[in-house]
């Protein structure tokens, strides 16, 4: 049995293997590989060494229709990888006739998701148009119902702010929408691209409160005129302009230490070799994790 003493030395020790065990992982988002597929994707993933992977609804709707969900979810396992998140649900946040078919695919994927045991659902916001402050208004409430829908299946649903749309745009509107909601089930997520290479500033990753932060996008900027940038201009990890470090280390403050996601939509990335892809963003995004 320990006395007191040795117990009191062992503190800093365990302390520091606290600190260690809330490093940020590594993971990749199956729209990197869009054109692959949900088994070669992530078959290619696991060879790479990938452990953390974001599923998506196109690779997900085709394989549980031919295989069944029980086999969609047990390749995972044998494969050693661990789905952390569900991307792309979209129309859930701006004021839309299609809402309701939004809010039925959310139920479905809901279920799905908690089924696969993945927690946590990216939303992205592409609401493009004008708008007025009630539909900002309308967007809590809308929050909050799909909060409900995430709470029936222990699921996070993740309004992410999308640089091209005109309604949730910037990392402070989307903080200032989940706050207003303050539904347990509805976090803030951050996109590396979205915020470099749109509207949001630096200084605004401040407003962050610590442990605010429930899911990161991880991506580097391409060298090129802003007015050139759109939804596909997204590089690897450390081999763009984006000041990488120093994001890192500001949301690392504000206590996130969660999966950096990597997700490309170059048309030559995701016709690439899953397993050569990974293999390539390991080597340049392995060193800032």
């Amino acid at each position: 049995m320990l006395n007191r003493r040795d117990l009191l030395a062992l503190v800093p020790a365990l302390q520091l293997r606290g600190e260690a065990n809330k490093r940020m992982t590594l993971c990749i988002h199956q729209n990197t590989s869009l054109d692959a597929g949900y088994r070669k994707s992530l078959e290619g993933y696991s060879r790479a060494g990938i452990k953390l992977v974001e599923v998506i609804r196109p690779h997900l709707n085709q394989f549980i229709k031919d295989e069944g969900l029980p086999a969609t979810k047990q390749l995972l396992a044998d494969l050693g990888l661990r789905a952390v998140s569900h991307g792309g649900l979209t129309g859930l946040w701006a004021p839309r006739p299609e809402r309701h078919e939004a809010l039925e695919e959310l139920k479905r994927h809901a279920h799905i998701a908690a089924e696969m045991g993945i927690d946590r659902i990216m939303a992205p916001c592409t609401g493009a148009g004008q708008f007025t402050a009630d539909d900002y208004r309308l967007a809590v409430d809308h929050m909050r119902e799909a909060g409900e829908i995430g709470k029936q299946f222990g699921v996070v649903v993740m309004p992410e702010f999308n640089r091209s749309s005109t309604f949730i745009s910037t990392l402070p509107t989307v903080l200032r929408l989940t706050r207003e909601a303050g539904h347990p089930n509805v976090r803030p997520m951050l996109d590396f691209y979205h915020f470099w290479s749109g509207l949001s500033k630096f200084e605004d990753l401040e407003l962050l409160r610590q442990g605010e932060l429930h899911h990161v996008h991880f991506q580097d900027v391409p060298d090129m005129p802003r007015e050139l940038l759109s939804g596909i201009t997204r590089e690897i990890p450390g081999t763009g302009i984006a000041p990488i470090p120093r994001i890192l280390k500001a949301l690392a403050e504000k206590g996130y230490s969660g999966p950096l996601s990597v997700e490309l939509f170059y048309p030559k990335y995701q016709a690439m070799d899953p397993f050569e892809l990974a293999t390539t963003i390991r080597q340049k995004a392995q060193p800032f994790v």
